[in-house]
């Protein structure tokens, strides 16, 4: 033991010594880490709203009621153009979606509340394809506001009279509906009149439809963000640190399996092979070696994290280190494995280029992995990476405990058996 660890105390200072390299394994993941924080979440000072288009081609009361409550809305950030500066808006990126109401929408959506016959006005939502999800958004919060102005227009003392009286002529002049129902419609709509009447002429007293002024979403809602139960609101800066932790660590550990490789070719493996050392302890030196520095430089990353992002490990302290320590020897192993398969510095640099970034991008550096497909987030459990990035946030802003870890660590740590002896098997002493 005493000579592995001889030789990773030497690695540690030869790595400690390389100012340079120390300094882009620290400061480079803390600024993308930054980026990606702000870029993705962060924590925004005022909410931010959603630039839309609304064209009014109706200009009915009705129409004009969705507008406003569209424009009201938190959400949205409302601009009214025509019709063909809408959609050009929308094709240069200007704003996510246009809404264009129909010619004869108040009308025709008054009829089409209650007959099942009546002609439906199309509503056309332009939108840019590169934003879908605001599609989703924008036709929920349409049909929300559509329903309330129509339903309050139906049942109002102004324009609701004008639909009664309409949908009493066409119940009147209905050959096919049986007697007993028109006689019950209409009885409905003189209950409607001698109420729209009663209202109208109370308008002052504010009492007069006893609340009711038409149709309003039966319910309101409440959002709270589930993290940790002490935090208020969820940092995304403790995603990203984890994520350009992962990527720049594991650089860090291909390296040092490059660094092998140039001892090889600089002759001294034969120097060390005079020495009572075999394969197997330079090869267990290293990943002890890999795996301090890289402990270190994700204590350094997140030291950084929760200095200035306010970045907290809000679960098990211990279950986070040692995640951090599986992580550190997966990344060691992953480094040696690397090298093997390489064969020479040139060719492991190509093979880790692609390696490292699949691994990053799958295993949710970037971006967290519930934006992916289901298929791709089942498909991702089988990278490493993935394990590391959900046990670190297990270990933070979701504020579990160690038992949370307890399968990440196992996971890491059986790739990094399979990688260690995978390395050891296809590692050659000459070049």
């Amino acid at each position: 033991m005493k000579p592995i660890l001889a030789l990773a105390r030497t690695d540690i200072v030869l790595y400690l010594g390389n100012r340079k390299a120390l300094l882009v394994s620290l400061v480079a993941p803390i600024l993308i880490a930054a980026f990606f924080g702000s870029v993705l979440g962060g924590a925004p000072k005022k909410a931010i709203r959603i630039p839309i288009a609304v064209t009014d081609l109706d200009g009915s009361a009705v129409s004009k009621k969705i507008v406003a409550a569209i424009a009201a809305d938190a959400t949205f950030e409302v601009q009214s153009p025509g019709d063909e500066a809408a959609r050009d808006l929308v094709r240069r990126g200007k704003i996510r979606a246009a809404v264009v109401l129909p010619k004869g929408f108040g009308d025709e959506a008054a009829k089409a509340l209650f007959r099942r016959d009546a002609r439906k006005p199309e509503v056309t939502v332009h939108y840019d394809p590169s934003q879908s999800t605001t599609l989703a958004l924008v036709k929920g919060l349409l049909a929300q506001h559509a329903m309330q102005a129509v339903a309050q227009s139906a049942f109002s003392p102004t324009e609701g009279r004008k639909f009664i009286a309409d949908s009493r002529r066409d119940v009147e002049s209905a050959a096919t509906m049986k007697p007993e129902s028109k006689q019950d419609l209409l009885a409905l709509f003189d209950s409607l009149d001698r109420i729209q009447a009663r209202a109208k002429a109370e308008p002052a007293s504010g009492q007069a439809g006893g609340g009711f002024g038409g149709f309003q979403m039966p319910f309101a809602t409440k959002e709270i963000e589930v993290t940790s139960g002490e935090r208020r609101k969820y940092n995304a800066y403790a995603h990203s640190f984890a994520g350009m932790g992962v990527q720049f660590v594991l650089f860090m550990g291909v390296e040092l399996g490059m660094g092998l490789l140039l001892m090889r070719r600089q002759g001294i493996w034969k120097r060390l092979r005079a020495a009572p050392i075999t394969r197997s302890m330079l090869l267990s030196s290293r990943i002890v070696s890999g795996t301090v520095i890289a402990v270190a430089l994700m204590i350094g990353i997140y030291a950084a994290g929760i200095a200035a992002f306010d970045v907290r490990i809000e679960g098990s302290v211990t279950g986070f280190i040692g995640v951090l320590v599986a992580f550190g020897m997966l990344t060691a192993t992953f480094g040696l494995l690397i090298a093997a398969l390489g064969g020479s510095p040139e060719a492991t640099r190509g093979i880790a280029i692609v390696a490292t970034l699949l691994m990053v991008m799958l295993g949710g550096a970037w971006v967290p992995t519930f934006v992916f497909p289901d298929w791709l987030q089942t498909a991702t459990l089988a990278m490493p990476t993935r394990w590391a990035i959900d046990g670190l946030a297990a270990m933070t802003w979701r504020g579990l405990g160690i038992e949370e870890a307890l399968a990440p660590i196992g996971v890491m740590l059986a790739f990094s058996v399979a990688f260690g002896l995978l390395a050891l098997a296809r590692f050659r002493w000459e070049e």
